[in-house]
C-alpha cells in the first residue's frame, strides 16, 4: 500500500506539473476567443454528463456482481429492460440535441466573415466604428503583416489597439499555411491565390504568443510572431515610429522577403506598395507575370474557339513558369537562410 505521503506527495507533483501549463485558451483576451472557450466548457461538460456515469457504473458493476459477493441478485434470464432502454438511449439524444444547436448557433455568430457586433459581452459595438485592416501573409518560414491604411508593414510582429475590430485579410505566398493567435480567436488557413478573411478584436493590453497551426516544411517550429495589444495612443505612435523607418516594402523588397529562411529578425517597413497584397495575392508580384484575377476574367470572356482558349491557357502557362523561375524544377528544396 502506498503510504499517505506518498499520495500527498503525487498529488503535489500533478499540481506542480499542471501549474506550468498554459491555458491561455480557456482564458483569452479577446471577446471572438473568449466565446469559443465558453463553447469549450459547455461541450466538455455536456459529454461529462454520459462519461461520469459511465465510470462510475462500470465501476459499481465491477464491486457489486464481483464473484465474492452472494448477495448480488443473479439472473441468466434477463434480456430486456425499457427503462434501462431509454437512460441508455434518451441522455445521449437530448444531449446531441443540445450540442446540435449550440453548433448551429456558433456557426453563424462566430462565423470568422461576419463583422463584429460587439466588443464583449457588455459592450455593443457601434455601426460607424471602422476597423483596422490587417493583411497577413503566410511566407515560408515567417508572418508578414501590411497596414494598408497606415502604409506601414511588418515581419514576424503583429501591433493592433485594445477595444478596436480588426479585419484580417489572410493568404500564403507558396504552400497552405495557418493563423493563430490563441488569445484573439481561433485558427483560420492560409493558402496561396486564395483569401480568407478573420475579423476579431483584443480587448486586454499585452503581449501574445501567435503561431503557424499547420505543418509547412523545415522552418514550421520556428514559424512564430507577438502580438501586441495596446492603447489606441501607443498605436499610433507605434505607426509613426515605424513610418521613420527607411526600408521600403515594394516589390522587388517582397521577393527578397519571400525567399525561405528560418528564425527571421522582427523587421519593420515604413511603407509599402499599394497594391503589393492584391500581387500577392493572385500571383503577380514579378513584373512578367499576369494575376490571376485578370486570367480568370480573359478566360470568362474568352469566346469557345480553340485558338483563342489555347491563347488563354498558353498565357497560364508561361505565368506559372515565370512564378517559377526559367530554371526551376518541380519538387525541389529552395536553399534556406536561418536567421540568428
Amino acid at each position: 500500500m502506498i503510504s499517505l505521503l506518498a499520495r500527498r506527495g503525487l498529488i503535489l507533483l500533478c499540481v506542480a506539473l499542471l501549474a506550468g501549463c498554459d491555458t491561455i485558451v480557456l482564458n483569452p483576451s479577446g471577446d471572438i476567443a473568449a466565446q469559443q472557450s465558453k463553447l469549450i466548457v459547455i461541450s466538455t461538460l455536456l459529454m461529462l454528463i454520459i462519461i461520469i456515469p459511465v465510470i462510475f457504473l462500470t465501476l459499481f458493476f465491477a464491486w457489486r456482481y464481483r464473484q465474492s459477493n452472494t448477495s448480488a441478485k443473479y439472473d441468466p434470464e434477463w434480456d430486456h429492460s425499457t427503462k434501462l432502454e431509454l437512460i441508455i438511449w434518451g441522455a445521449p439524444l437530448l444531449i446531441i440535441i443540445v450540442l446540435g444547436m449550440l453548433t448551429w448557433i456558433s456557426t453563424h455568430t462566430l462565423d470568422p466573415y461576419r463583422k463584429l457586433s460587439r466588443l464583449d459581452e457588455n459592450r455593443p459595438l457601434a455601426a460607424n466604428v471602422k476597423p483596422l485592416v490587417v493583411e497577413v501573409v503566410a511566407l515560408d518560414w515567417k508572418w508578414l503583416f501590411i497596414y494598408p491604411e497606415q502604409g506601414v508593414a511588418t515581419v514576424n510582429e503583429l501591433i493592433a489597439p485594445v477595444d478596436v475590430p480588426v479585419h484580417f485579410r489572410i493568404t500564403a505566398s507558396t504552400v497552405m499555411n495557418s493563423f493563430y493567435v490563441p488569445a484573439l480567436a481561433g485558427q483560420i488557413y492560409a493558402m496561396p491565390g486564395m483569401e480568407t478573411q478573420l475579423n476579431a478584436v483584443i480587448n486586454k493590453a499585452g503581449t501574445y504568443d501567435g503561431f503557424s497551426a499547420n505543418y509547412s516544411g523545415a522552418g514550421f517550429s520556428d514559424m512564430r510572431f507577438k502580438f501586441h495589444g495596446m492603447t489606441q495612443e501607443n498605436f499610433n505612435q507605434w505607426v509613426q515610429t515605424t513610418k521613420a523607418e527607411k526600408l521600403n516594402l515594394n516589390r522587388a523588397a517582397y521577393l527578397e522577403v519571400e525567399k525561405p529562411s528560418i528564425k527571421d529578425p522582427v523587421r519593420r517597413y515604413g511603407s509599402v506598395d499599394a497594391d503589393l497584397f492584391h500581387a500577392i495575392l493572385n500571383r503577380c508580384v514579378g513584373a512578367d507575370q499576369i494575376c490571376m484575377d485578370k486570367l480568370m476574367s480573359m478566360d470568362v470572356n474568352v469566346k469557345p474557339v480553340s485558338k483563342a482558349n489555347e491563347k488563354v491557357v498558353s498565357m497560364l502557362a508561361q505565368n506559372q513558369q515565370a512564378a517559377r523561375g526559367s530554371d526551376a524544377e518541380v519538387c525541389t528544396t529552395p536553399p534556406v537562410t536561418i536567421g540568428k
